[in-house]
C-alpha cells in the first residue's frame, strides 16, 4: 500500500496515512483534529549505491557480470 500525504486546510500541518489506492476514506489532522484534508502531492527519492566491499555486480559471486 502506498504513503499518501494530507494537508490540513486550518492549520497546514501534513501527516502522511498508508492507504490503499482509491480509498474514499475522510482523514483528521493528527495536529488539530480538522477533516478538512486535502491530498498533496508527493515525491519521493531512491538511493542506489555500492556494497562497502567494492563487489557491487553480484551479490553472490556467482553472476556472469563483469566485475
Amino acid at each position: 500500500m502506498p504513503i499518501f500525504e494530507y494537508k490540513c486546510a486550518e492549520c497546514g500541518h501534513v501527516t502522511a496515512f498508508l492507504e490503499a489506492l482509491g480509498a474514499k476514506k475522510r482523514h483528521a489532522c493528527e495536529k488539530c483534529g480538522s477533516v478538512k484534508t486535502t491530498k498533496t502531492l508527493s515525491t519521493f527519492a531512491a538511493h542506489v549505491g555500492t556494497s562497502s566491499s567494492g563487489d557491487s555486480s553480484c551479490p553472490t559471486g556467482t553472476c556472469s557480470l563483469p566485475r
